[in-house]
């Protein structure tokens, strides 16, 4: 009989994904792409339907990618989970959201867990990458895997990997993303790291399980808290008549010591807004109390509220309440270029702008048909008529696929939370994180713009070239 070292070597090892979501897909492929037979699980079966027709969902996997791997062999889906019972490597890579209570809902891991026990089988490796906190590999899978006959580290490899999708990145992805692994044991980490160090460019390995589910908690919650600073001084800056976006891009210049991050209506995925909250959760049991964390949660969550207040005092620059008005929202999706509208700012935006009385319709390439409860509304499409009729227009996610020329032609107002319109000096473009005019300032730079405008458009023609 051959060593497990031998079928991964030698690519006859049989792999299984359990979640064939953002992470658990494209691991899944690059699996594939490597040359193994690997199984892919989910409970959803319109997902694994599409898969079996060579379909895919996520925008980061083409579909001709799926279709060549399940027409050569290499993959095959499954709702059902007995086929686990063929595999010799598992990665777990199921949803860890949080509850309303603002608890870490592990219920996906431990029902993906309680699938895997029934398949157990010696010499097989283990690997949650889960987003989750520290301690979760050993209370939620060691605990089981020892309550099943097996001895962590002799007969089963049980590792924490923790993912490091960061979807519509078109530099970084599966296989040139260095992939952190940690074991419960020095023999877990070893072949933890033999099984991914097939697929992707670099493994890094660490001391612990525990360190691994705090890496990707650190990566993301310094993301969040620097987010959260950023917006802070953005709000502070709309106060002392300072753009925030000049500041950032001069401080940016500077070859060491700072990153530019950028203020925005909100956090949103699946990874930043949840991270610090799991990390901070954990931490309360040790009388510990992150205080950093919360004040960024605190700031960043209420600037769709900021959002909303914007809009607000640029309507009535018009003399309109929000009340009545026509909002037209650009962008569902949480970030640039996605699908994705987990925990999505835009949606807190809407929602608020609801609450206080706006009709609001949505713009998204991306997102063509939203569907909450028993609610669906439809993107509209993007036009000179749709952007001319909405009182406002709020720039949410700036897409690479919106045409911000036609916008700001033919917007009355445009709120732009991502400065989206950077150098088109407009008097009815408002960005947050800038000084807001006065009403009797507001008429006075229109009048100015204005007449600048047409004076290029002359000038165009005369060039023969669009004046934009």
């Amino acid at each position: 009989m051959r060593s497990l070292e031998e079928i991964i070597f030698t690519k006859k090892a049989k792999i299984g994904i359990i979640g064939l979501g953002y992470v658990g897909l494209p691991l899944a492929m690059e699996f594939c792409r490597a040359g193994y037979e690997v199984f892919g699980f989910d409970t959803d079966p319109q997902k694994v339907e599409a898969l079996r027709e060579g379909k895919s969902y996520v925008l980061d996997v083409p579909s001709e990618t799926v279709a060549a791997a399940v027409r050569e062999g290499r993959f095959k889906a499954f709702t059902e989970f007995d086929h686990l019972r063929d595999v010799d490597a598992v990665s777990i890579c199921v949803p860890t959201p949080l509850r309303k209570t603002k608890d870490p809902d592990v219920s996906y891991i431990i029902a993906a867990v309680a699938e895997l026990k029934k398949y157990l089988h010696r010499q097989m490796i283990v690997v949650l990458e889960s987003t989750t906190y520290p301690g979760t590999t050993e209370e939620l899978l060691q605990a089981e895997v020892e309550k099943a006959g097996f001895r962590v580290g002799t007969d089963i490899y049980l590792c924490f990997s923790p993912e490091r999708v960061d979807p519509g990145n078109p530099i970084y992805h599966t296989k040139n993303t260095p992939k952190v692994i940690g074991g419960i044991t020095p023999e877990c980490t070893r072949m933890g790291t033999l099984l991914y160090s097939q697929i992707v460019d670099k493994v890094v390995p660490v001391s612990s399980a525990k360190a691994a589910e705090m890496v990707k908690l650190l990566e993301n919650t310094f993301r969040a808290v620097n987010i959260a600073l950023v917006n802070e001084m953005a709000l502070m800056c709309e106060r002392m008549g300072i753009d925030i976006w000049e500041v950032i891009d001069a401080a940016a210049t500077k070859p060491f010591g700072f990153m530019p991050f950028y203020p925005g209506p909100g956090i949103g995925g699946h990874c930043i807004p949840l991270d610090p909250v799991y990390l901070s959760w954990k931490a309360k049991m040790y009388n510990f109390y992150n205080r950093f964390i919360e004040l960024a949660s605190d700031i960043n969550g209420n600037m769709p509220y900021h959002v909303v207040q914007r809009i607000g005092e640029v309507l009535n620059l018009a003399g309109k309440p929000i009340s009545g008005s026509k909002i037209l929202c650009l962008g569902l999706a949480y970030k640039k270029d996605v699908n994705d509208t987990r925990e999505s700012p835009s949606l807190d935006v809407i929602r608020l702008l609801i609450r206080a009385g706006a009709h609001v319709e949505y713009s998204d390439p991306y997102v063509p048909v939203y569907k909450e409860g028993g609610f669906e509304v439809k993107s509209v499409e993007l036009t000179p008529e749709t952007i001319k009729t909405a009182d406002c227009v709020v720039l949410l996610t700036d897409h690479s696929r919106f045409n911000y020329p036609l916008i700001a032609q033919h917007a009355r107002y445009i709120v732009d939370t991502r400065n989206a319109f950077k150098g088109m000096e407009q008097s009815n473009i408002f960005r947050i994180g800038t000084p807001l005019p006065t009403v009797e300032e507001w008429q006075e730079m229109s009048k100015v713009i204005e007449h600048a405008a047409v004076a290029t458009e002359t000038h165009a023609d005369e060039r023969g070239v669009d004046a934009f």
